[in-house]
Order: structure tokens, then sequence, then C-alpha cells
């Protein structure tokens, strides 16, 4: 089976996984003492995506629910489906981290992390093959913040080739909780970029609806409804993100439900395809506040759940490419991607699930630096982060690598499908290639080299990024080779000031490295005889 591992953490989390519990429960016929009491093959034919089955009939959820304070696990465990979990599966400290990202991070949830690893690890230890993680926090407070992406770090770590998919809830534009949260969120940002897969944007605010959290829960076994249920056009966590993710940075989505309707205006509405395809792509159905008529949609999924035509899903589909074509990049073709599952939500006839790759989501990251950089232009409340052993330099980093992702957004929000910029590209591409050859013949003159202290490191283990990364040269400081040399200076000098530190003979003995390069291919040229003559040259020096 293609399981999947849900982990909540902080108090935002573990609210809205209580909830998303609660909606796959019911879909699956499961009462809240953990029994099947559904009336249909079809709700336990796939059951094993979410839940572990233990010896005595009872379905357990493959849930793992962290806080740094105990107060949401005591509330989750009082809940109407709290006697559900696995009790080993509640880890939690005593201390809280006080809305403060560093102490979620790096001091009391980096202490409790350990045991939240030994118990992901027992949970994956149980799948026979799985899929992913899925992950709940909020970016605006301390757990979910904090120690939220350094889990995500510490599983990208021992779980490369498993997806990272994230319900992420930013802060809102208008009511803020704590007023560092736009600290929390740049960091955290900082974080999921690298680290997570797939991320699903929420907010608090976007939706004036009273049951917020039944809502995003209702998304959330949208997302997944392909893998628990059949259906005629499955989806699963990597196709989601083949489809969805045409650049690998960009891969924070804009998330939609349908229908959205109150209960009084029920009556008044049919629920048809068309219907479910106008009200999805409605930026009121958003579940963060940014408007997609704002800027354009790289990507888009719909996920349709009910008995329906997946011709006519094609045709509804199609119908608002070709009336909105200006909200979608010409650039990337066939950019919609259609699900149909069989299987309605309860309680609903027919829903989808929408998500969408748009270039507007920069909006809400802009609002956010914007409130960053007025706060630490000044400083205000770094000493809280500071006190905890963070640098002043992350959060440089972490502004810095917002406003590229803002900056990037914006250039494909601007590209066209011209070819000029193919033929710009092309000559970009010739640059590379030529710089490549040059690192690639140096790296090989250091691997030849080894005992003159010289070691090499790249920031990328492949060459792939080899355009974005800056190439390092590591000369070591310790041993005699150091000594003799007379180098003094920090491990990972970059190559272009690496010159103007040594001085005299080791200056001259640094420009003769390149030139052995060109000699490395010839048979006659052992690594024996490279490393002679390049002493050689040294004493003639």
């Amino acid at each position: 089976m293609r399981e999947i591992l849900h982990i909540q953490g902080g108090q935002c989390g573990n609210q809205i996984g209580a909830k998303f519990w609660e909606v796959v429960c019911a879909e699956h016929g499961i009462d809240s003492t953990g029994r099947y009491q559904g009336d249909s093959p079809l709700q336990i034919e796939r059951i094993n995506v979410y839940y572990n089955e233990a010896s005595c009939g009872r379905f357990v959820p493959r849930a793992v629910l962290m806080d740094l304070e105990p107060g949401t696990m005591d509330s989750v465990r009082s809940g109407p489906y709290g006697q559900i979990f696995r009790p080993d599966n509640f880890v939690f400290g005593q201390s809280g981290a006080g809305n403060n990202w560093a102490k979620g991070h790096y001091t009391e949830g980096a202490e409790l992390i350990d045991s939240v690893l030994d118990v992901v690890r027992k949970e994956a230890e149980n799948c026979d093959c799985l899929q992913g993680f899925q992950v709940c926090h909020s970016l605006g407070g301390g757990t979910g913040s904090g120690m939220g992406t350094l889990l995500i770090s510490k599983i990208r770590e021992e779980y490369p080739d498993r997806m990272m998919l994230t319900f992420s809830v930013f802060p809102s534009p208008k009511v803020s909780d704590t007023v560092v949260e736009p600290y929390n969120a740049t960091l955290s940002v900082h974080q999921l970029v690298e680290n997570a897969d797939e991320c699903m944007v929420l907010d608090n605010e976007a939706l004036p609806v009273g049951d917020l959290n039944h809502l995003i829960s209702a998304t959330m076994s949208g997302v997944t409804c392909c893998l628990r249920f059949p259906g005629q056009l499955n989806s699963d966590l990597r196709k989601l993100a083949v489809n969805l993710i045409p650049f690998p940075r960009l891969h924070f989505f804009m998330v939609g439900f349908a229908p959205l309707t109150s209960r009084g205006s029920q009556q008044y509405r049919s629920l048809t395809v068309p219907e479910l395809t106008q009200q999805m792509w409605d930026s009121k159905n958003m579940m963060c506040a940014a408007d997609p008529r704002h800027g354009r949609y790289l990507t888009a999924s719909a996920m349709f759940r009910g008995k329906m035509s997946t011709k006519e899903v094609d045709e509804q589909m199609l119908n608002v490419q070709n009336k909105n074509s200006s909200y979608f990049v010409e650039w990337i073709p066939n950019n919609v991607k259609s699900t149909v599952c069989d299987i309605p939500p309860t309680g609903l006839q027919m829903a989808s699930t929408f998500i969408g790759n748009s270039t507007s989501i920069q909006e809400m990251f802009r609002r956010v630096s914007e409130q960053f950089t007025a706060m630490f232009r000044r400083k205000a409340f770094l000493h809280w982060y500071t006190g905890e052993g963070m640098d002043e330099m992350e959060f440089t980093e972490a502004e810095s690598n917002m406003n590229d992702l803002v900056s990037e957004y914006q250039q494909y929000q601007d590209a066209t499908a011209d070819e000029e910029g193919e033929y710009e590209e092309e000559e970009e591409g010739e640059e590379y290639q030529q710089d490549y050859q040059k690192k690639k013949n140096f790296f090989e003159v250091a691997q030849f080299l080894p005992h003159w202290g010289i070691g090499y490191h790249m920031a990328k283990s492949h060459w792939a990024n080899v355009s974005y990364e800056i190439t390092k040269i590591n000369l070591y400081k310790d041993g005699r080779h150091g000594k003799a040399w007379g180098i003094a200076h920090k491990d990972g000098l970059p190559i272009a000031d690496a010159p103007k530190k040594i001085s005299g003979v080791h200056k001259r003995c640094w420009k003769y490295i390149p030139s052995l390069a060109k000699s490395i291919g010839r048979k006659e040229n052992s690594p024996k005889s490279t490393e002679t003559a390049a002493k050689t040259e040294v004493q003639a020096a």
C-alpha cells in the first residue's frame, strides 16, 4: 500500500490535525474507538493509507502528535476522537516555545526532536511502501514553525526519496496573534523552500467561515482521496508534484474547496460539475489571502469527488482555460491536471479540491517580508532570538531567500514564450559549459594533490546546480602541509579570494595549479608525475 505518515505540531497543527482525523474517520466509517462501523467495502479496501490495523481489529491512525507544552495534547486526547490515537505517539515537552522560532528550532525543540524521530521511525517501519509525510503546522508561532521545520529537515535527511507535503498556516494580513510572526514565518519559509516538496499555503483570515478547521481538513482529505478510494483518473503525492512544480523552489500552492455555501443557501444551489468548476476557480474560495487575478497560474490541479462524467470534467476545465487564458502562462501548455474520484465526501453528492501554483502567492511572501524588514532594520525583538544562540546572519539569509523567491515568481509571471528568450538561454548555456569545464578541471587537479593540503568541497553534491552555488576550495590550515604553505586563514576560502590571501611562492604556485589540468588527460602524466611537476615548480619558485 502507498501509506502516508501524518505529523502535527504546535497548537494550530494539532487543532487542524484533530479535525482532519474526524473527517477521515467519517469517510472510512471508523468510530471514535477505532472500530469499523461502515457499510461499504470501498471504505475498508485501502484504509491502510492512513491507518494501521491493530491485532484486536481496531484501526489506529498513522499519526505523530508533538508539542512543546502539554495543553493542546490534553485537549486532543479529551476530544471526540482522542482515544483513537496510539498513546506512545503523543510527544510533548513542558516548557513551551513562547512564540519563539529559535526555542522551537535550536533549544527546547532540539531536546525533544530525537523522541519525535523515534516515533516517526517506528511508524515508518510499520509501512509496506511509505509514500511520504504530511505535516500540519503554523508558521507564526514557535513550536509549529521552529520545531516543525527542524523535524522536516531531519526527516529529509533520513528519508530523502519520500515525498514531504506540508499544510502550513501563514500569518494573516490583518489579524495577528503575536508581534514576532514575521520573524517566525520568514525563518520557516527559508527552511521550507529547501526541505519541503509541496507546501499547501493556508490562512486563518482568508475564509470568513465559522468552522475553518473543518474546511481545511476537507481539503486535506481531498488531496489524498484518490489513494484511498477508486477513481477514474488517479493521483498521488508524487504525481501531484510532477504536474504542479515547474521549478523546484516554486512549490507553494494555493488551495481551495467547493462547494462553499452557508447552510441557509444550500437549498438554492444545485451541485453540478459547471457549478463546482466555477466556484473552485473563484478567489473567494481560496484558503490564503492572495488573489489569483493579480498573478498567473503556472500549473493547477482539480480533484473532483462524486459520480460524474470525466468528459464533462475535461470540457469544463478546458472551458475555464479558454475563457481566462490571460491568467495562465502560455509557455506551459496543458497546465491543468484533472482527477476524478468516485466517492464523495460525507454529506455531499459531489465536491472538488483545487490546488494552484500561482505567481500571485508572492503577495503573501511580500507582505511578510515587508513586516520583517520594518522590524529587522531596527533590530526589534532580536534579543529573544540571539539569546537562544541564533546569529543575525541567519535572519539576513532568510530575508534574502524570501526576497529571491518573490522575484522568481515575478520573473515567471512576466515571462513570455518568445524565441528571443530561447536564444539568450542558449548563449548562457555555452558560458555555463565553459565555466563548468574550468571548475571540473580544477577539482580533478585538487584530487591528484591530496597531500598539498588542498581539500575541495562543493556547495551541492551534484553538478547540475553549479551555476547557482559558489564552488569553494578548502585550504586546510592544520597539519604540517598547512604550515609548509604558510596559510593562516579560515577553511572554505572562495577560489576568487585565494590569490589575495596567499603571498609570494604560494601565490605563484596557486596560479600554476589550473595549468596542470591541461596535462591531466595525457596518458604519460600519471598522478605521481603531476605531483612531482608541481613540487618542482614550487622549489624553482
